[in-house]
């Protein structure tokens, strides 16, 4: 008998009372945590392309199958592979690892798109969300988390750096809060995600048939301002309200800890935390034992990113993220994790003096001349919604 493969990405359109559509986009890989391939992304980017243009689509749903994860990343699997090939071939030219250049650009395009898309677009935010996950959710204009959400941007974790335009989502949180973030993939509740702005409404998960069906009864118009109103409304109908989660707790002292001067004094006061609190006991060891390049370039990103217009950070990611593929942490990184899963990796630079600004300075330089970058044309077109 042949095994019956479903596709990668659900789509459905559902009509509304009277006469538009809401189109509804399901990722579909449980299994694997719902993890972004590049085949998820083609299909995503194609499809929200189509739903723009049709008048009669009202708004656009993103939610995932399974109870455990909305995204929990990138496939970082085929990205191991492709950089196997890489290394194996002796390039020099990080353009010469083709699935990596393609897979980063077409997330990019995918990310940046909800960004500015025209029209309302809800995701549903339930369980795990990390790394591919928060590039999906993080431009949406209707970020729903729920009792079982858990936003993280553990990068550091696997020689990387938080991408999907991180470096850009991150450093408008408030009080630096961002860094913190980033250096210590310190996991966020849905408390948390709404306190710094990472998601807009909070609302338990059992009420999203509820919600689905209010969508439903709605009478859209062809007006997206007016039909954000009435999705804002809809989902304040069912509110929940959530204790506030650790970040709100020890918010004095991740504010006191981000207020110093610099990156080596900030991982100091991170390295300096003397609690029993797991979340802040958590964050300390996550940033002891992940990469130090990984810290640097976090630190260096941010604050590049802020000078660069949207579009401008996800052109500096995409070379970022091309150099970290071609040298070495994020194959080291994925082969600690997922390959050998011996939880041992040989970080290079091994410690954070190593990893100086001067040493990152070389992830920022670009094969391409301006024009010539493969997103060169990113916030080039009529944008309606976020700063390009």
């Amino acid at each position: 008998m042949t095994e019956t493969i479903e596709p990668s990405v659900l789509f459905e359109e559902r009509l509304a009372a009277n006469g538009k559509r809401i189109g509804i986009a399901t990722l579909n890989a449980p299994k694997s945590l719902n993890g972004l391939s590049l085949e998820m992304a083609r299909l995503l980017d194609a499809r929200l392309g189509d739903w723009a243009s049709d008048g009669e689509i009202a708004m656009v749903v993103l939610q995932a199958a399974g109870e455990k994860a909305f995204c929990a990343g990138g496939d970082l699997r085929s990205l191991y592979d492709s950089m196997l090939a890489f290394r194996n071939a002796g390039s020099a030219d990080i353009r010469d690892n083709a699935y990596a250049r393609e897979f980063f650009l077409v997330e990019y395009r995918l990310d940046y798109r909800i960004h500015t898309y025209p029209k309302p677009i809800l995701v549903w935010g339930h369980g795990i969300v990390m790394g591919g996950g928060i590039g999906l959710m993080a431009g949406a204009s209707h970020r729903v988390v729920t009792e079982r959400s858990r936003l993280a941007m553990p990068e550091i974790t696997v020689g990387l750096f938080p991408d999907v335009g991180g470096s850009w989502i991150l450093k408008n949180i408030p009080d630096r809060v961002g860094l913190f973030l980033a250096l210590t993939g310190a996991p966020l509740n849905a408390s948390d995600a709404l306190h710094v702005g990472l998601a807009d409404h909070a609302v338990l998960d059992a009420d999203r048939d509820a919600v689905f069906d209010a969508l439903i009864d709605i009478d859209w118009s062809g007006d997206a301002n007016a039909n954000s109103a009435l999705l804002n409304s809809v989902l304040a109908a069912h509110a929940a309200t959530l204790a506030a989660g650790p970040l709100q707790q020890h918010a004095g002292t991740v504010k006191a800890i981000c207020a110093k001067a610099d990156l080596a004094s900030i991982i100091e006061a991170i390295e300096a935390i003397d609690s029993d609190d797991t979340w802040l006991t958590t964050a300390k060891a996550t940033l002891a034992s992940g990469a130090p390049g990984s810290a640097r370039l976090a630190y260096e990103l941010q604050q590049r990113a802020a000078s660069l217009s949207l579009a401008g950070t996800f052109r500096m990611e995409y070379v970022a993220a091309l150099h970290a593929g071609a040298s070495g942490d994020f194959f080291e990184g994925i082969r600690a994790l997922l390959i050998d899963k011996d939880r041992n990796p040989r970080w290079n630079p091994a410690t954070r003096a190593e990893a100086s600004a001067e040493w990152a300075a070389g992830f920022m330089v670009s094969p391409w001349s301006e024009a010539e970058h493969p997103l060169a044309t990113l916030g080039k077109s009529n944008e309606t919604r976020k700063s390009a």
